[in-house]
């Protein structure tokens, strides 16, 4: 274990699919998967418990095969199928960690009992506490509900410390800072502030969801190596989600 004591003492990590493959692409690129993977062991080393929510974006989006002319797929199984694609990279993210020599344990909101375990909450609490990475995979195991919240949504049952999101971008801006250089960076938010400006930090509902529960969330810049091990210590990084009390917006 590392010598530093975690400020969150249990995590629930939030990756989106496009974070498994190489920039304006798309598919699994097991070099980005690794590096996530070792910095998501760094951070385990102190002794933080790390849950990790994929999304899967880089495979398919459900949205894409929806056709509101009638000739599409239905809805309803457009987000099963992105469901599907969530499993594929938590197979991915659990080899690549295996690699590494961590304990890890794929865990799906859908029964599929060849390639993982179904989710339970009581069994994910004890994998934690046994110093197993889980990875949380099928979203909620029901359509149209996005793996933002389906991240919260486990956190809240696991009774994580805190939510991280991790993103291309430093954090939260006023605007999309890849479009306009001049957006305005946010330290510091609280959820009020968020919902009102219609921040595209997660989805509405899912901040709905910290924000009656009082669980906070951090959003920073994965791909700067040793973020998730910052994160976890409590080093000032990102832009931080909480109560009005505790945070100046």
């Amino acid at each position: 274990m590392g010598t530093n004591t975690p400020r969150f003492p249990r995590v629930v990590l939030k990756l989106s699919g496009e974070s498994f493959a190489s920039a304006g692409e798309r598919g699994i690129n097991m070099d980005e998967v690794l590096h996530i993977s070792r910095q998501i062991h760094q951070a385990q080393k102190h002794g933080c418990e790390i849950a990790v929510v994929i999304g899967g974006g880089n495979i398919l989006r459900g949205a894409q095969f929806i056709s509101t002319s009638g000739g599409g797929i239905h809805e309803a199984t457009a987000h099963y199928m992105g469901m599907l694609a969530t499993v594929i990279n938590g197979l991915a993210l659990q080899d690549a960690l295996e690699s590494l020599g961590c304990q890890t344990r794929l865990m799906t909101a859908i029964k599929m009992d060849g390639v993982a375990e179904p989710y339970i909450r009581r069994r994910a609490h004890r994998h934690l506490e046994n110093g197993r990475i889980i990875i949380l995979a099928a979203g909620t195991g029901s359509p149209f509900v996005t793996t933002d919240t389906a991240a919260v949504q486990r956190a809240l049952e696991i009774e994580a410390s805190v939510v991280f999101k991790a993103t291309r971008v430093d954090g939260v801006y006023s605007e999309d800072p890849e479009k306009n250089p001049h957006a305005v960076f946010y330290r510091e938010l609280d959820y009020q502030t968020v919902l009102r400006k219609n921040l595209r930090v997660m989805d509405q509902t899912a901040i709905a969801q910290c924000m009656e529960h009082d669980l906070p969330l951090l959003i920073f810049n994965y791909q700067v190596d040793g973020n998730i091990e910052r994160a976890i210590l409590g080093d000032t990084i990102g832009t931080y989600i909480g109560t009005s009390s505790s945070v100046e917006a």
